[in-house]
């Protein structure tokens, strides 16, 4: 057990099958936490959710959802309410991204990244929210990127959809500070998930992302573990006085005021 104790909580993390997600899961279960995984993913889900919970000993459960889907997010959150009976915290963790220069992607590649990256954000938010101002508590925590602070080269709609993120946090942790509902963000810096080492492959991503090491203060990419220790605390009771905040995880690449 860390310092974060999330013993008798319930979460539940979007995305979570692989890369950040995982580490996220990892890390709440270790807190003590009980998670539930959205994964699209569902066998690579009930993989990692056999794990964790079998090194932490945290009860942990897969549940394949397609995010950018409403009906489905809200399918999925009766359940863990079914199964939990609460749900405490909510980890929007859920992404994709390719890089390609702006006029170089299509209006179908426009509606991927927005569904994914920002309308999962709305669907879980619609879905779990009600719940939490039922309950008057809860957390919700939201993995945009330093890309929507600060833009990327080759990722201007995903910046747009991560800054978008940001904004609609900010909004909604005025909106329900009423219901005791906290929303903060957390952006990681290049970290190296599947995903990014999926973008090395392609030339355009080989091209940016291939000397980002050395553009890091701390002189490497980030890692999941280096994600998740910041989303646990955020969606614990420790950070209870904390709410409407966007934290950048990045090695010091980007030093936001």
């Amino acid at each position: 057990m860390g310092l974060v104790d999330m013993q008798g909580k319930v979460t539940l993390v979007t995305g979570g099958a692989r890369g950040i997600g995982r580490g996220i899961v990892t890390a709440l279960a270790g807190a003590g936490a009980s998670v539930a995984i959205a994964d699209l993913r569902v066998d690579l889900a009930e993989q990692t959710a056999s794990e964790v919970a079998r090194n932490s000993g945290a009860r942990v459960v897969a549940l394949q959802t397609d995010v950018t889907d409403l009906v489905q997010v809200q399918e999925t959150t009766e359940l863990v309410l079914q199964t939990f009976g609460k749900i405490d915290a909510l980890i929007n963790n859920a992404g994709w991204d390719e890089l390609k220069p702006f006029l170089q992607t299509t209006p179908d590649f426009w509606e991927k990244i927005i569904a994914i990256n920002y309308r999962s954000v709305l669907n879980t938010c619609y879905a779990v929210l009600p719940h939490m101002v039922a309950c008057q508590a809860g957390a919700v925590v939201s993995i945009s990127s330093d890309a929507g602070r600060v833009g990327s080269m080759g990722e201007a709609v995903y910046a747009g959809t991560k800054a978008g993120i940001i904004a609609f946090s900010r909004t909604l942790a005025r909106e329900h500070a009423r219901h005791n509902i906290r929303f903060n963000v957390v952006c990681p810096g290049p970290t190296q998930p599947p995903l990014v080492e999926e973008m090395q492959r392609q030339e355009f991503g080989s091209r940016v992302l291939g000397r980002m090491e050395q553009y890091v203060p701390l002189r490497r990419l980030g890692r999941p573990e280096d994600i998740a220790p910041i989303v646990v605390f955020l969606a614990s009771d420790a950070a209870g006085f904390i709410t409407g905040q966007v934290i950048s995880v990045s090695g010091g690449l980007t030093m936001v005021g």
